[in-house]
């Protein structure tokens, strides 16, 4: 039986994020139910990562496996074809080995966070990256992301609901960057905590802002308590963009 490996791109907007759920439409029900409008075949499809509802994507993974033999371009066309008008699209679709897997076979996955800071209102970019109006100084920010690059217990800044075993995660990047209003952070590591991301860029603009410094964020950390560290930064920022796999 074949098995499909797809790159996937969508607007989290209106979605309630990766997984299905009964609260509303999904990306993998949108993918589900295209397939089965292809080819009949009711299957469920294993991701690289469950993003959060309003949480982006520009290089989600997937794999499935079908029963029909069809060319990869045929799937990838006929997915996008039956997934309109959702804002999900197929970007690429390749064969693989029945032993690769979406999820467990990744060896690294990559965030970007959004913020636009200014004080106009957003237009272009309403939902796609976080408003700040407060002025935000992306160098202490930078700064303060030495505390949490590395291998730590990042118990400060996990959801409550987090069902990982262990809190200890390993980041091999998290930078600060402006571009003119834009401020991007952008952050790898082989694999995250539920809300994550969020909470560190959460934590990161008290320290743009002044409330906090580099010290304080090291206390939050040292502390493994959720309450100790920042608000999480709004899901629409946040975009899984590109996972990596052995070649």
């Amino acid at each position: 039986m074949p098995r499909y490996k797809i790159t996937i791109e969508y607007d989290g907007r209106d979605l309630v994020g990766w997984q299905r759920q009964e609260n509303g439409p999904s990306v993998q029900q949108h993918i589900e139910e295209a397939i089965f409008k292809f080819c009949g075949e009711d299957i469920r499809i294993q991701g690289a990562g469950r993003t959060d509802a309003g949480v982006h994507a520009l290089g989600q993974v997937a794999t499935f496996d079908l029963s029909g033999d069809h060319t990869t371009r045929t799937v990838m066309n006929a997915i996008n074809q039956h997934l309109k008008p959702a804002r999900v699209a197929i970007l690429d679709c390749s064969r693989v080995d029945a032993e690769f897997n979406a999820r467990f076979s990744a060896t690294g996955r990559h965030y970007l966070y959004r913020i636009i800071n200014r004080r106009a209102p957003l237009t272009i970019d309403n939902g796609l990256a976080w408003h700040v109006k407060r002025d935000l100084d992306s160098d202490a920010m930078k700064a303060a992301t030495e505390i949490l690059i590395g291998r730590h217990d990042f118990t400060s800044f996990r959801a409550a609901a987090c069902q990982a075993k262990s809190p200890v995660r390993t980041l091999s990047k998290l930078d600060v960057q402006r571009f003119d209003d834009e401020i991007q952070v952008r952050v790898s590591a082989l694999s995250f905590l539920h809300n994550q991301v969020r909470s560190m860029v959460g934590t990161l603009s008290l320290v743009g802002t002044g409330q906090w410094t580099k010290d304080d964020v090291q206390k939050a950390l040292d502390a493994r308590d959720r309450q100790k560290a920042g608000p999480n930064a709004p899901a629409y920022g946040l975009y899984l963009t590109d996972v990596d796999y052995d070649s």
